[in-house]
């Protein structure tokens, strides 16, 4: 029986499994900073094997993740290229700047994508006046643009550019899995064009904390050091790690049910006269536009909240919804009938 979870804010919000209770009560601890907590290295070796890298990190959020891939892959100065809208250029503090002293050179991106061509244009020439380019950072799939999943077609042509320019490619994979289940292919196969992918635990897996870090033992002992800089040294971590390890042998199928939600979701509001679908549905993101109904964020989130659902909403228009466990179809089903009371007629 799944936990009921009427949230459409994230799918951070999602609620651990009985499983994942029961597994964090029982899991085997030591101190992790000596690396000896079985769990954990239990789940850092998964990890790795799952994305057919080396080595692994468990650390503590996925904004930590990216810090220390970002700071293992660079030097103080450095300039990194990014997509605009990505979640470590918008949505981590400014970490390039106040923990890297990096620059960011961003590029518009095709639903999340950055061109190969527009790539290679941004790279800096050597150039006494010029910061040396040394990371480009993908994002899959991308938040910003509707959850959009990158191809491996896409990855791979990305990864060709940067290695032709002799550069490192990290890889935000917050939401890989969803990536990877959208598009039908093996997590390797996404994994495989980027030398760091930094993967959630505790987004539509649904474990209650915690990111991994995957890469070459080179770089995972690097970016080991720099989660150790950030605070991140854990001790008996073995109790969130035991979540991690029912997240990814347990729950990554499942994300399938998240998507065919979003499309539910997607076709029943395509169908309120005012209400705009702002993106192609690929995974569990839907993003809307309500000014037609002649409201705002605000005006939609109060809506929601009779209905019993959580919902963001602030001064703009424009509303991400996301499925993840704790929401089944019929609870889709249910919010739509209601919502379609709720709306004025336009």
């Amino acid at each position: 029986m799944v936990e009921k979870n009427l949230d459409f804010r994230s799918d951070t919000v999602t609620l651990p499994t009985p499983e994942m209770r029961e597994a964090a009560a029982n899991a085997e601890v030591g101190d992790d900073v000596y690396g000896e907590d079985p769990t954990v290295n239990k789940l850092e070796k998964l990890a790795a094997e799952i994305m057919g890298k080396e080595a692994g990190l468990f650390v503590t959020s996925g904004t930590q993740g990216n810090a220390v891939s970002v700071l293992a892959h660079t030097q103080r100065g450095d300039e990194v290229i990014l997509e605009a809208k990505s979640h470590i250029y918008v949505n981590e503090v400014g970490g390039l700047a106040v923990l890297g002293g990096l620059m960011a050179r961003t590029i518009p991106g095709e639903l999340g994508w950055m061109k190969p061509s527009d790539i290679e244009t941004a790279i800096r020439a050597p150039n006494i006046h010029y910061p040396r380019t040394s990371l480009i950072c993908l994002e899959n799939t991308h938040n910003a643009a509707g959850g959009i999943p990158l191809t491996v077609e896409q990855m791979k042509a990305d990864w060709d550019v940067a290695k032709k320019h002799g550069l490192a490619v990290h890889c935000d994979g917050a939401r890989i899995f969803n990536a990877a289940i959208a598009l039908r292919v093996d997590v390797k196969e996404l994994a495989k064009y980027a030398d760091s992918i930094q993967f959630c635990l505790s987004k539509g897996l649904a474990a209650p904390v915690g990111s991994l870090v995957v890469g070459s033992r080179e770089f995972i002992d690097k970016a080991r050091k720099y989660r150790k800089l950030l605070g991140g040294g854990m001790r008996q971590a073995g109790i969130i790690a035991a979540p991690g390890i029912i997240a990814l042998t347990k729950m990554v199928d499942r994300l399938a049910e998240d998507h065919e939600n979003a499309k539910l979701l997607e076709s029943g509001l395509r169908e309120i006269k005012g209400i705009k679908i702002l993106n192609p549905v690929m995974t569990n993101m839907v993003f809307i536009d309500v000014s037609g109904l002649g409201w705002t964020g605000r005006e939609w989130a109060a809506a929601c909240r009779e209905l019993g659902w959580k919902s963001s909403g602030y001064s703009s228009p424009v509303v991400r919804l996301c499925t993840h466990y704790g929401i089944e179809r019929e609870d889709i089903e249910s919010f739509l009938s209601g919502i379609k009371k709720l709306v004025p007629k336009v």
